[in-house]
This record gives C-alpha cells, structure tokens and sequence, in this order.
C-alpha cells in the first residue's frame, strides 16, 4: 500500500532529522509534571514576562495607543497615556499605510529600517543604509533566512560554536545543509582559539564540504562570555583570509554584568580594521526586542543588517522575504521604541530609565547568585556570566550516575537534569542539546527567575545535587 503525503514514513528526512533540545524532552516531561500539579519553574528558555519580568511602561503605552488608534481622539487620552508616548503613537501610525493591521514593505517599514539605521550608527560611529535593514518576526526568522539562502545541500558547511544555541544546528539540519564544529575553551572562560578554527575549516574541507559562513554568538548563548577586541580582530581576519561570511547574533548586547569585556559589535571592529578587510568581509549582524532589558519575547521583533553584501544578493534576499509579504507590524514598532527610547527631557525618560537600570541591576546581581550558587555545589564548576541570561555548569557525573544513564537509555547529562526536574521542578536543557566535548557534561538554565526566589532555587539544586552525588558516588576533585 502506497504512502499518504503525512504519514511518518513520506516526512522530509531533514525534519525527522531536525532536533531542538530548549523545547526538547525535558520540557516535554516539565509539562507533564505541570499538568498534574507540580509547580515548575521554566528555566530553559530565555523567556523573561514568563519568569515575572514586568513589561517597559513607554513602549507598551505607543505599542497600546497604536493597536487602538480610535483612544487617541478620546478627549481624556492625556489623564491615561502620558504625552510623548500620545505624540510617538502618532509617529509610528504615520509610517504605516493603514495601521498595525496593514502589510508592510518586506523588509519592514522605511521609517522604522531608519530609526534602526541611525541606532547603528550611534552605536558604531559608522554609517549604515536602511536599504540593508530588514526587519523581521524575531532574530531567529533572520537567521533562518539568511541560512537558507547561503545552503544549497550538505556540501555546504557553516562553522558554529560549540556549546551552540540549538536554532543553528537545527536550521543548518532542516536545511540540509552541514554543521561544521569550532569548540570554545571553557577553562579559558569560553574563549576561541583560531588555531582549533582552521583545524575545524580544515577537516571540513577534506571531507568535500565547502564552509561557506562562520556563527558568532556574542555575548554568548549558552556559554555566557563576551568576545574580547583581540577575539573579534582575530575572528575577521581568519573570515578575511579563509573567504567566509561572519554571522554576528548579537541579541543579548544589552545583556552585559561586568566592565572587563564591554560588548562591541562586529561591525564597528570590522570597520575599525581598516581596507582590505572592512571592505572584503561580508557580514549579517542580528538583534531582537525579546531579550536585553526589553523581554519582549512574545512580541517576535528583530532585524539583520547586512555589510559588504553584493546588491543582487540583497535583491535575492528581498525577494524570498517578500512570499511572506511582511514581518510582524506590531512587533516593527517595538523595534523602532528599542532603537529610540525616550531621552533627557522626555516626560517618560526618568521612569524608562528607572525600570531599564532596575531590571539590568538586578540580572547582574543574579548572575553572581547563581555562579556562587553552582560552585558551592560537589561536583560542580561554572564559568561567571559575563553576558546573555544563562549559566552553563559543568557537572561532574561519577561513573555510576553514567552506567545507570546508559542502561536507562538516557544521555548522562539528561538523566541528571530529569532527576533534578523531578526532585526540584527546576526545568532546564542538558548540555548535550547544545553540543559539548565527549565524556564532558553540562545543563544549561537562565538566570531569570526573580531574584528573591534565587537563593531559594540555589538551595534547593545544592540539596538535589548533594543527595545525586551521594546516592551515585562523589567524586573527589
């Protein structure tokens, strides 16, 4: 009997194939667990409205006022809504062609691809054309699309971090395509040795597969670190010399928790090297209103710019945007408020500021709880999260916990964190789903929880991870 088109067996390989552990069996098992009444705290996504961050007042006030643009003829909008938020509402409704609920350009509203632009600009010191913006439905729509446009089949290879954040391995294996694995040093706080870059181009191509483009994710996902000017320098020179493009996600810039490693862009260090490598390599930077101060996951808000991209590449790209004929309105005025909060003078500036400052103080006082917490733990070593809004610990797994793992049928690290999910409720992702050295393991989880449930969080790992320990065999290190 012949296959119907949905039957398991007629599915695309490459979807089969696909896999992504942040919403993996961990989370499967964590909503399970829900369902039948046991609290969990959701730790394995950077999500942080679900973790009880409160939403920016100024944005959500114009984002309100421009969903309902009928309030603003309402002769007390001024008792509800503040004044600049009343006059920005009108702004953005003036770059749209109908409201929030009409199309808009494929690659986002001119107006807001300018606001973006001009952003960059003050950010870098350099100039950036609106024209190479594209806005899209969160950083992720951007890197998809621009992944699928360099992957043609598995002969194409595209070097990535290991840790990776798993968006990458699972587009590059829907794709088709071939992921090519650079390890980070994690006893060098995660840092990139471009020696173990060119050992990586080099096996690579040895097998027939052609790396056309290298992953950047700084500051880094899982791994927390901020790449360095020297790393940076050293990451474009190598992307200068071996012809590959660069792929900046840069979505936690704002995310930074000390002063040592500062976060700069790819861009701004591209054109600080000067001719010929500021005008050779080529380079698509991302960013995204979901993480940073702003949270506003749901909201699926991003953009990409491109650098030193042919222009009928760019046509390209605009084309296959334009089958989805327009990235999300709503989310297109978030970015616009991100790139172009209020300033001095502003009468919502002081509580922006206030609630911005707040919530970036807080995560750097809860990064240090949670790295204090892990490596008062048996077993137990994490690396300071420099950057982003997770700590990846190494856990130490006595030889027992590891047989037991393999005869249950289980990687190691996921047997861990599903005895830590049934014992704590604690959800996180075993560091297998995100790639790691062998023999090595890990577990990711964000430091998102609010911060006067942190210690309590911290003690209830330690209590969990020193009766594992026990019951398995502690190790003496």
């Amino acid at each position: 009997m012949s296959l119907k088109a949905f039957d398991y067996e007629s599915l695309n390989e490459n979807v089969k194939n696909c896999q992504y552990a942040v919403r993996g069996e961990l989370y499967l098992r964590a909503s399970e667990l829900q369902k039948e009444g046991k609290k969990i705290i959701f730790t394995n996504v950077g999500n942080p409205h679900a973790l009880g961050q409160k939403p920016l007042t100024f944005p959500r006030q114009v984002v309100a006022l421009c969903q309902a643009p009928f309030l603003l003829d309402h002769p007390n909008v001024g008792m509800l809504f503040p004044e600049d938020a009343i006059a920005r509402a009108k702004h953005y409704l003036s770059y749209t062609s109908g409201g929030l609920g009409a199309y808009s350009d494929s690659r986002g509203l001119p107006g807001v691809r300018k606001e973006v632009a001009e952003f960059i600009e003050q950010r870098d010191g350099y100039p950036s054309d609106p024209e190479l913006i594209f806005l899209t439905d969160g950083a992720s729509k951007g890197v998809m699309q621009i992944l699928n446009c360099i992957i043609s089949d598995q002969k194409d290879g595209i070097l990535v971090p290991v840790p990776q954040y798993p968006l990458y391995s699972a587009t590059i294996s829907l794709l088709g395509g071939t992921l090519v694995p650079y390890y980070l040093e994690e006893t060098e706080d995660w840092g990139l040795d471009v020696h173990n870059l060119r050992q990586s181009v080099a096996q690579a191509r040895s097998q027939g597969v052609t790396v056309k483009a290298m992953v950047i994710i700084n500051p880094g996902n899982p791994t927390g670190q901020c790449l360095s000017i020297a790393n940076l320098q050293e990451i474009l020179r190598f992307c200068y010399d071996e012809r590959l493009a660069l792929l900046g996600d840069e979505v936690y810039q704002q995310n930074i928790y000390q002063d040592k490693h500062p976060f700069l862009s790819s861009k701004k260090v591209l054109m600080d090297m000067g001719a010929p490598i500021s005008k050779e390599v080529q380079l698509v930077s991302f960013h995204t209103v979901s993480k940073g101060y702003w949270g506003e996951c749901g909201q699926r808000g991003g953009y990409f710019e491109m650098t030193n991209i042919p222009p009928k590449t760019v046509e390209e790209i605009y084309k296959i945007s334009s089958i989805a004929l327009s990235p999300n309105v709503p989310a297109q005025i978030f970015m616009g408020l991100m790139v172009s909060p209020p300033k001095p003078g502003d009468i919502s500036y002081d509580l922006f500021v206030s609630e911005s400052k707040g919530i970036l103080e807080s995560l750097r006082r809860r990064a240090k709880i949670m790295t204090d917490g892990f490596n008062s733990c048996k077993n137990v070593v994490c690396n300071f999260t420099e950057g982003a809004m997770y700590s990846f610990p190494q856990i130490k797994l006595p030889s027992k916990a590891i047989q037991t793992a393999i005869l249950a049928g289980k990687v190691p690290d996921v047997f861990y964190c599903l005895k830590l999910l049934e014992a704590t409720g604690i959800s996180t992702v075993p560091g297998s789903g995100f790639g790691q050295k062998e023999g090595v393991f890990h577990l990711r989880t964000t430091i998102l929880p609010a911060e006067e449930e942190m210690p309590e969080i911290m003690e209830s790992f330690k209590k969990f991870n020193d009766e594992f320990m026990s019951q398995y065999g502690f190790i003496t290190t």
